[in-house]
């Protein structure tokens, strides 16, 4: 299935523009803690400091803002125990993993992708005319 830009404006009035709602949930889910801690989520509940070794980079500070702001949006519930010491667990809701369907595919073509994408332009280039003279000579 595939959508384009003009096809979403169309069935979604104002969708896209500089007011409409789409640009905050896009700020929040596409970030780049956001979406590695809503994939993270994606193996079930995890304990706060189980998910920041998981991460690697992220600063305490870091994920418990994206967390927050995740709740809030409704992608993240947080159950906290009344244990001692203290336990609190993390999990996707039923929307968050509504979004891990989608946003799935993408992690998958990312993860296939990045080294290449992200190879320097002369790896880029030499790579390209391999391709190239592999393909001349048959």
């Amino acid at each position: 299935m595939k959508v384009s830009f003009s096809d979403l404006r169309e069935q979604h009035a104002g969708v896209f523009r500089e007011s409409c709602p789409t640009r905050t949930v896009l700020d929040h889910v596409m970030s780049k803690w956001g979406v590695l801690i809503l994939f993270a989520l994606t193996d079930g509940a995890i304990r706060w400091g189980d998910l920041r070794r998981r991460i690697d980079g992220i600063s305490e500070k870091m994920l418990s803002s994206t967390l927050r702001t995740l709740e809030s949006d409704g992608l993240v519930v947080r159950t906290s125990y009344p244990e001692v010491p203290p336990r609190v667990d993390y999990a996707l809701t039923d929307l968050g993993d509504a979004l891990m369907e989608k946003l799935g595919p993408l992690m998958e073509w990312v993860a296939a992708h990045a080294d290449g994408i992200v190879a320097t332009p002369d790896a880029r280039r030499a790579e390209g005319r391999v391709g190239r003279e592999a393909d001349q000579a048959t």
